[in-house]
């Protein structure tokens, strides 16, 4: 018995050699490390934890109200819940709001806006160097940037998106400006 398990180990020690003399050099096993190295290899940083695009940003206030952040170029639509109605993406306008809270002072249904675009759903929340700064949707859907030289306040969306927030954004609600 004691001569089948002496053969037995043989040959797995054998195979085992086989298999580390004939193995890639990306799971070989490393090398000494010549002397006066860090034995230690170099900790892999650990993967950041992806940010969740639509999540509403978390210095946003609370309670009913429209966030934009002007960084993400993004609008949401939050109820008293704290639960994103919907969230999209928006033109800026040439001239931006710093952050902080606002409240709808104005709406028009349509008109023409300052860049010369028909425009409709206009929710208008702050103002900015004599600027009236608002959200509003081409009637055309068009979502073209902005020309820097001329001082608009209009913050562009899809037409979809024009109609949810008109429907949501009264006289009086709250809209908060991010970074």
């Amino acid at each position: 018995m004691a001569g089948l398990t002496a053969a037995a180990v043989a040959a797995v020690c054998f195979l085992a050699y086989q298999a580390s003399a004939n193995a890639p050099d990306s799971v070989a096993a490393p090398s000494a490390a010549p002397s006066g190295a860090s034995a230690s290899p170099k900790p892999e940083p650990k993967p950041k934890p992806t940010k969740d695009p639509l999540a509403i940003p978390a210095d946003s206030d609370t309670g009913a109200r429209v966030v934009y952040a002007l960084k993400d170029r993004r609008v949401w639509i939050v109820d008293d819940q704290e639960k994103a109605l919907r969230t999209f993406t928006v033109m800026p306008s040439a001239v931006n709001p710093l952050p902080g809270a606002y409240a709808v002072t104005s709406r028009s249904g349509s008109i023409k806006g300052s860049d010369g675009v028909m425009i409709e759903h206009v929710v208008r929340f702050a103002n900015v160097e004599d600027v009236s700064v608002g959200f509003s949707a081409a009637q055309d859907n068009s979502m073209a940037s902005p020309d820097p030289t001329i001082k608009t306040g209009g913050v562009r969306m899809k037409r979809a998106d024009g109609n949810a927030l008109w429907t949501f954004a009264t006289v009086g609600v709250k809209v908060v400006v991010v970074p």
